[in-house]
């Protein structure tokens, strides 16, 4: 009933306040279960996060109301602040396209908008053949002028390649007649629209993988690590990952001078292979 899809959406939004990125998956396909509207499926769910937005607004509005009469100057201005936003959401406009300057962001950062969230758009298609069809074409658009992105994935291929064994996927991607699954273009989207970096340690019997944020410089990255090669920092031994592949050892690296000694001031980058030197604090 009402009052259950109204508990759903509820449970939906409590768990959409807790991300970073929302990852929109649309679909593009199957004509026989309706009309294919990208866009008016896009603009259906950013209805939903105006309206829960709105009324957290509007409960941060009241509880100014005090701070106004008695003439706050930061309670007046956080108040014109969220009566803007609030204003645009009723136009329809969700808060992530508003262009928010750091002031407003400011007034609305403990509202924890939900229309305010980045979204990734996943176009989700029936057949490989389907990749440029106009729904497809239509949602790219509508992403694009958002400043995003929009991944096709075929959802039915996508889940016989996760079925298969490791060793039998670069065959089967290759019969469908694409390098990489749609997966790894994803996640390398939602990597740069959280601005997060990859880079590697290697050791005797591994390579782990870590991450960090674009800008993070190099004791806060050694901190992902661990916490004391933050507060021990002494320096970062840098090489990129695609010479490594190339040269096949850290010993080759070294001798083509393709090893960087970097200090504090170091932002680590994507791919970086690092070896951090620390003291014990």
């Amino acid at each position: 009933g009402d009052a259950a899809q109204a508990g759903r959406g509820n449970r939906l939004l409590a768990h959409v306040k807790d991300v970073d990125l929302l990852l929109h998956v649309v679909r593009c396909f199957d004509p026989a279960r309706g009309k294919i509207d990208p866009v008016a499926d896009v603009e259906t769910l950013d209805l939903e996060l105006m309206v829960a937005d709105s009324r957290t607004l509007r409960n941060k509005i009241e509880r100014l109301v005090k701070r106004v009469r008695a003439g706050d100057a930061e309670g007046v201005r956080q108040t014109a602040d969220c009566e803007k936003v609030f204003a645009a959401l009723e136009e329809g406009v969700p808060a992530r396209r508003q262009a928010l300057n750091p002031r407003e962001l400011e007034s609305v950062e403990e509202c924890n908008l939900v229309s305010l969230k980045p979204v990734l758009y996943v176009a989700n298609i029936g057949d490989m053949a389907d990749a440029g069809n106009a729904p497809v074409q239509a949602l790219a658009a509508l992403a694009a002028a958002e400043g995003t992105e929009a991944i096709t994935v075929c959802g039915r291929d996508e889940d016989d390649i996760s079925r298969l064994d490791p060793a039998e996927r670069e065959e089967f991607l290759r019969d469908l007649g694409i390098v990489e699954s749609s997966m790894i273009r994803l996640r390398g989207a939602a990597y740069r629209h959280l601005g997060l970096v990859n880079f590697f340690t290697v050791g005797p019997d591994e390579v782990r993988a870590w991450t960090c944020r674009q800008g993070d410089k190099a004791p806060v990255a050694a901190g992902k690590i661990h916490s004391d090669m933050e507060r021990g920092f002494i320096r970062m031994e840098v090489m990129p990952c695609a010479g490594l592949l190339e040269l096949g050892s850290e010993a080759a690296m070294v001798k083509a001078g393709k090893q960087r000694l970097e200090g504090k001031t170091y932002l680590v980058q994507e791919g970086d292979v690092v070896v951090v030197r620390f003291g014990k604090s």
